[in-house]
This record gives C-alpha cells, sequence and structure tokens, in this order.
C-alpha cells in the first residue's frame, strides 16, 4: 500500500492533520510543542482510493530537548519509507529556520512532496501563504487541518502523486480479522524496546526516561509463521500520579488500546516484581475480557538460584488468583532472551480465545462432570443443570440452563470454569460463566 508522510517542524499541526485523513483521534493533539515522538501510522480513504498515512513528531536541531536526534532519526526513516511526502508548514508564524532545513533535505529527496500551508482559515491569511514558495519546492497547498478547510483538494493532488493502484477492491473488505496484541505495563519495562526487538527495527523511541511514549503505536509484524497488529502503549501509572493533561491522554489511549485488543502482553519489571499497579492493569484486562500474557522483562538482572523460575511462577500465580491460567514467559529484551516465546504465547492464546466448542461436545463433557458433583442442595431444594452452550462473544462465555439458577453460588460458578479449562485449554483467557433458566 501507498504511504504519505507527513513532516515538518514542531507544533504546525501534523497530528492534527493526520487525524483528519484517517478519520479518528488517533494522534494526541495540545498546544505543546513536540507533543508526537514516535512514527504513527493510519488509513486513509479518499474517493474510492485508500493509502497510508504516517505522522512523525517535529524536526529540530539545536534544541534543549532530549529527544531531538531520535525524533529527526524517525523523521528520516518515514521519508525514507514514503511514496509521497507532505511538508507542513504555519502562515502564522511565515517561514521558519527549521521551515528552511526541512525543504533543504526535502529538495534533495527524490520522492514528490508536497507544500502545505496550515491554519488558513480566513481569506487573508491566504494572501500571505504565498511567501512559502519561496522554499522552492513548487505549488503550495494552503488547508486547515482544525476545519478541513482545502482538505479535498489536497487529497484529489496526493492520490494523483500516488505510485500504483490505490483504488479500494473487495478483498480489502473481506481479507481475515488480524489479531490485534497490545503491550502494556507500567512506565519504563521495557514495552517499545519489546516492540523494536519483535519487528527488528527502531519503530518506537526508547530511553531510559519513563513516559518516553505517549501515543498508541500500531505495527503490522508479519514473521516466522504468525500475523499480529502490535500494540505499543504508554505506561500506566496511578491516578493520583497523572498531574499533565498530555500524560492523561496518553493513559486513555492505552486503556483505550486494551479494550480493542484481543490479546494483552502485561510487561513486568523483574526488579521491582509485581506491585499494586501492575494488579490493576491486570485488573483491568480481566475485566475487558481479554486474554493475556504476563512477561516477566530484565530477567537478567536477578540473581539466580536453583529453581528460581518456578518460585517465581508459582508466586506470581498466587498473587493473580482466582485467574492464574496464563501463560508466565521471562525475557531479557536487551539480550533478545525468549523474546519469540513472548509470540508464541501470544499466539496459543489468541487462538485459545477464538476457540469455538461444539455444543455436543460440550453438553457430553460437562454434563458427566456434573452429574459426578452435583450443584449443593439450597432450602432443600435440588439444583438441576440440564444443557450448556458456548455464546456468540468475542470472549469464551458459557451459558449453563438449569431449574434454579439463582442458586448456583460462585464457587460452584469457579468448579465448572476449572473442569472447563482441565478438558478444553483455554490458558490465558478469562472465562466468563451464566447460569440461565431451563
Amino acid at each position: 500500500m501507498s504511504l504519505l508522510a507527513i513532516v515538518g517542524r514542531p507544533n504546525v499541526g501534523k497530528s492534527t492533520l493526520f487525524n483528519r485523513l484517517i478519520g479518528t483521534r488517533q494522534a494526541i493533539v495540545d498546544e505543546t510543542a513536540g507533543v508526537t515522538r514516535d512514527r504513527h501510522y493510519g488509513k486513509c480513504e479518499w474517493c474510492g482510493h485508500e493509502f497510508s498515512v504516517v505522522d512523525t513528531g517535529g524536526y529540530t536541531s539545536g534544541t534543549d530537548d532530549i529527544f531531538e536526534s531520535e525524533i529527526r532519526k524517525q523523521v528520516k526513516l518515514a521519508i525514507d519509507e514514503a511514496d509521497v511526502v507532505l511538508f507542513l508548514t504555519e502562515v502564522g508564524t511565515g517561514i521558519t529556520d527549521f521551515d528552511e532545513h526541512i525543504a533543504e533535505m526535502l529538495r534533495r529527496c527524490t520522492k514528490p512532496v508536497v507544500t502545505v500551508v496550515n491554519k488558513v482559515d480566513t481569506p487573508d491569511k491566504g494572501a500571505d501563504a504565498y511567501q512559502f514558495y519561496a522554499l522552492g519546492l513548487g505549488d503550495i497547498w494552503t488547508i486547515s487541518s482544525a476545519n478541513g478547510s482545502g482538505t479535498g483538494d489536497l487529497l484529489d493532488h496526493i492520490v494523483e502523486l500516488m505510485p500504483g493502484d490505490t483504488t479500494i477492491n473487495e478483498e480489502s473488505y473481506t481479507a481475515p480479522h488480524i489479531p490485534r496484541i497490545a503491550i502494556v505495563g507500567k512506565p519504563n519495562v521495557g514495552k517499545s524496546s519489546m516492540t523494536n526487538a519483535l519487528l527488528g527495527e527502531d519503530r518506537n523511541i526508547v530511553t531510559p526516561i519513563a513516559g518516553t511514549t505517549r501515543d498508541t503505536l500500531e505495527s503490522h509484524y508479519n514473521k516466522f509463521g504468525h500475523e499480529f497488529i502490535l500494540v505499543d502503549t504508554a505506561g500506566l501509572r496511578k491516578k493520583a500520579k497523572v498531574t499533565e493533561d498530555l500524560e492523561f491522554y496518553s493513559v486513555m489511549r492505552a486503556v483505550k488500546a486494551i479494550e480493542s485488543s484481543d490479546v494483552c502482553i502485561l510487561m513486568i519489571d523483574a526488579q521491582s516484581g509485581i506491585g499494586a499497579q501492575d494488579m490493576a492493569i491486570f485488573n483491568l484486562i480481566v475485566r475487558n475480557k481479554k486474554g493475556c500474557v504476563v512477561v516477566i522483562n530484565k530477567w537478567d538482572t536477578i540473581q539466580k538460584e536453583s529453581n528460581t523460575m518456578a518460585r517465581w511462577r508459582e508466586s506470581i500465580k498466587a498473587k493473580l488468583a482466582p485467574f492464574n491460567d496464563l501463560p508466565i514467559v521471562f525475557t531479557s529484551v536487551l539480550n533478545m532472551q525468549r523474546i519469540l516465546d513472548v509470540l508464541d504465547a501470544a499466539a496459543k492464546v489468541y487462538e485459545n480465545y477464538s476457540k469455538r466448542i461444539p455444543t455436543s461436545q460440550l453438553n457430553e463433557v460437562m454434563l458427566a462432570e456434573i452429574e459426578a458433583w452435583r450443584p449443593p442442595c439450597i432450602k432443600g431444594k435440588t439444583v438441576k443443570i440440564k444443557f450448556v452452550t458456548q455464546l456468540p462473544s468475542a470472549s469464551p462465555s458459557f451459558a449453563f440452563f438449569c431449574n434454579l439458577p439463582q442458586y448456583i453460588n460462585d464457587s460452584y460458578k469457579r468448579f465448572l470454569e476449572n473442569k472447563l479449562r482441565s478438558h478444553f485449554d483455554f490458558t490465558g483467557c478469562p472465562i466468563q460463566i451464566y447460569m440461565r433458566q431451563k
């Protein structure tokens, strides 16, 4: 699929334009300069044509921003992989030194470059936009990404510049569902490092500073027989410690990434172990009925003895009870240790997550277990379970039909859940049990 890269200096409206082109508020938008740091991908559909769009961080040099060099590297990578480059400027400030520096770089670029002047929302500002011809990049296009004026003509021009056929065909709508794997955890546990290690490239910026990642960043992974959408998220801290608006938006997008995922990879720092915030994130995954893989990162920093891993595994399961039937992988992303085991575990959990048990097989197995261990009598009344079926929900859910559903207690529901797990392998997946009136 053809790719459009949006580049420019900080705070000219790149993320606002990106959100308008893809039709969702995917990238964080704020008046603060330098909000976007990593490359951010999405899809744009326009008049029967489809292409990918990549948002980039603001290109600067000689500033106090400690992320400056990493952002510049991400911008250059986006330009290298793009088919068309959209150079976004801003009419209010005119041509700045940063604009001239970017224009000089783009004049050496062999890709088609579209120069766009943003924030032209009144007729008088249209006249001010002509100064941008001095950048020497050909015709300019005036738009307002905030209200959408001028974006239609701009998209018509971009579609003309795209190589190959961008026409949407029916196959793009009938393609099979690709599992969404969200990598979540507290700040600075190695989520972006894990994403980069799996992709085999510096897709996301990695620093020792907590909170480096702000947006949720999606990447298509298709290697070693696995195909996923990998979603790197911002670190989730306690609500009381989230004081800035930018971090609030980052946390909200991370929570949304969990809600829209199929499987979550919960990363935990081996040096600090499972804390209250790790448990809060795990409970959020369970409440949203998502598959889960627990990854203990930085395992190389732990002093090992005999059976250290086995003791850790038992300790973790005790803390995660009652839902502790889930894979636990001990890794060191820095040393590339057991990285592919994480993918294999996520693939297996997704297989369990999307598993459908035939009703006949379900009744044959479960009714025999129920007959061997019947529900306890309540108030002298006998509960009889007659039929069981799997519900057509995204996560594993089962309905048991009986004469007195109100008398089935939680302990017996856990018995039924354990029997389902022992017979059909739902490792990594929370199971919902519903009692229905027969």
